[in-house]
């Protein structure tokens, strides 16, 4: 699988909905997570990443003006010990919960499908950052749009190279209905020297109109610290 530039993926896809990139920095040290979160609906669009004690939350920018927080308003990012869940939806507990209760990532995600939003199915798309820089990730996705079959797609990655990582969303692109993300998590290249730099990379790259929210966490191999960044379109 070649190596990709994230940028010019991002650039490219006016609408690829969620994301999730897990890797590893360029010199090794550190264990980089990043998420992100588009809209295409003034519900949607009407949201902003909060930090929480153990990582962030969605929120109403404006409360006001939200309609329907199922679906939209969940903890994407929380630690577990010295690992982190990454996902984008409510899947995130479930997996922290299921971890803590001695299951494992799959098995955990085993109890749910994609998402109930007909007729998009949008995937639920999850990850597990290990405290050793390895990673796992995950889609459940309908098949093809049909709501009768649910497809379970895992993958594992037990050691990271430096400089690399791997990207998953849920969305090819726009349309009507939305077609689901097929295929491998796609291998990309990680050369930010850290959050903030990679923040702005992937903020940048973005599209204006639908982009919402991102957040990049770097930890440090050696001890378990982190460094976050995070960008709302809404301050």
């Amino acid at each position: 699988m070649d190596i990709q530039n994230l940028s010019q993926l991002l650039k490219a896809n006016a609408y690829p909905g969620r994301g999730i990139l897990l890797g590893r920095s360029a010199d090794g040290r550190y264990a980089v997570a990043a998420y992100f979160i588009m809209g295409r609906s003034a519900n949607s669009r009407n949201r902003v990443f909060v930090p929480t004690e153990d990582g962030i939350r969605t929120q109403a920018f404006d409360p006001s003006k939200m309609t329907d927080p199922s679906l939209i308003i969940y903890h994407p990012v929380r630690k577990v010990g010295r690992g982190l869940v990454v996902t984008n939806g409510d899947q995130t507990d479930t997996v922290r919960d299921g971890l803590l209760a001695g299951r494992t990532f799959a098995s955990a995600l085993h109890t749910r499908t994609f998402e109930p939003d007909a007729p998009n199915y949008t995937p639920r798309i999850s990850g597990l950052l290990s405290p050793d820089g390895s990673f796992k990730l995950s889609i459940l996705k309908s098949a093809d749009g049909d709501p009768s079959c649910c497809q379970r797609f895992f993958y594992t990655y037990d050691h990271p190279l430096a400089g690399e990582g791997r990207f998953i969303h849920t969305y090819k692109g726009d349309g009507e209905p939305l077609p689901s993300f097929e295929g491998e998590p796609v291998r990309v290249a990680l050369t930010a020297p850290d959050p903030e730099a990679l923040a702005d990379e992937l903020w940048a790259a973005l599209n204006e109109d639908n982009k919402v929210s991102l957040f990049v966490r770097y930890i440090d191999l050696a001890d378990g610290t982190h460094r976050d960044a995070i960008r709302n379109k809404h301050q």
